[in-house]
């Protein structure tokens, strides 16, 4: 059986882990990042890179037309 707890404290961690341990459980730490550091570079230098004027735009036809 498989339990999975989520949102647990930082001060309250060294305390289940050492209840699990002491009952013989093995623990196993994910810690999840939401997002891949690169990707998040890469969008914050496309929306500089049009805050600078380097972005084209295009009518809804160019677009429907591109997708053709």
């Amino acid at each position: 059986m498989d339990i999975i707890l989520k949102n647990v404290k930082k001060k309250d961690f060294p305390v289940l882990k050492s209840l699990a341990k002491s009952l013989g459980f093995e623990i196993i730490e994910k810690i999840e990042k939401p997002y891949n550091p690169e990707f998040v570079k890469e969008i914050l230098e496309a929306e500089q890179s049009i805050k600078d004027g380097k972005g084209i735009k295009m009518t809804l036809k160019e677009i429907q037309d591109l997708c053709k």
